[in-house]
């Protein structure tokens, strides 16, 4: 049986990722307390033949893990010998988008009180969650997702995690954006030549056959795609060994248009070879 758990920051999306596991026939529990996960996990062990899948996400939600924290480590592995497989993702979006959204929805963050307005109650879920992060198979950062995105995200990462042993994603960003905070690998494509200053390129991007034929002109774009593209073949088999489900590699450039764009093509589209579940994000031009 396999049992994903969903944690992050009220507002993230937590709700939207339960929704589209459900639509893929997970069996789903919105805010357990995090305490009664064992017994949740026996139940659904004696169960197993009277549901339609054995695939099951639930939800943790902050108001329910203060006491129990302390134990997450300790649950994880419980759930473990109990022959589960068990799997973490948080899902997080910076605070200035969270204000937004609670104040776009109106709705009422489950920590506030008199004395304690919304910001300081995302500050202090944030902190009160840390373990949970900290214990995480995947971070999903919504600040630049939309609705639709996080669904897809869920639906190719996660759904498919349950045949393909490593789900990798490439992403494009801008630096001038700032860095993505899910990623775990950032190289940075800002010492190459720049398509940006050509006018007949600049509205174009990184897929473009304009702007690809232009970089691999540059013999210093093709070095920076072959160290990069050696540095992950030499590493990544250590990570699949140690059964890592994950991994995000994140190039950037500027404006992320051009250089980062196709860099993360031409990786992608060369682990594509040797990896089923290899996805492609351009945050940029989402």
């Amino acid at each position: 049986m396999k049992m994903l758990i969903i944690s992050g920051l009220s507002g993230s999306g937590k709700s939207i990722a339960l929704q589209a596991l459900e639509d893929m026939n997970y069996y789903c529990v919105d805010n357990l307390p995090l305490g009664l996960l064992p017994n949740f996990a026996a139940q659904m062990i004696k169960t197993a033949g009277q549901r339609s899948s054995e695939n099951i996400a639930v939800s943790i939600d902050a108001r329910n893990v203060t006491h129990d924290l302390q134990y997450f480590e300790k649950i994880l592995d419980e759930l473990k010998k109990m022959s589960i497989t068990c799997e973490v993702i948080f899902i997080e979006a910076d605070d200035s988008t969270l204000l937004i959204r609670f104040s776009e929805t109106r709705r009422k963050h489950p920590l506030t009180n008199p004395k304690l307005p919304l910001i300081e109650a995302i500050t202090a879920e944030r902190k009160l969650l840390s373990t949970i992060s900290s214990n995480a198979d995947l971070h999903i950062d919504t600040t630049r997702t939309n609705v639709h995105q996080l669904r897809d995200i869920i639906r190719e990462r996660v759904a498919k995690k349950g045949i393909i042993p490593l789900s990798m994603q490439f992403v494009s960003f801008g630096y001038k954006r700032g860095i993505p905070a899910d990623v775990d690998f950032v190289f940075d494509a800002r010492c190459l030549p720049n398509p940006h200053w050509d006018p007949r390129l600049r509205s174009l991007t990184g897929k473009h056959p304009d702007v690809v034929s232009f970089l691999e002109q540059q013999p210093v774009v093709m070095r920076m795609y072959d160290d990069i593209k050696t540095f992950l073949e030499r590493w990544i088999p250590g990570f699949e060994a140690e059964n890592r489900s994950y991994m995000t590699i994140a190039v950037g450039c500027t404006g992320g248009q051009h250089r980062s764009v196709y860099l993360v093509e031409a990786l992608a589209a060369c682990f594509k070879k040797t990896h089923e579940n290899v996805l492609t994000r351009h945050r940029e031009l989402s």
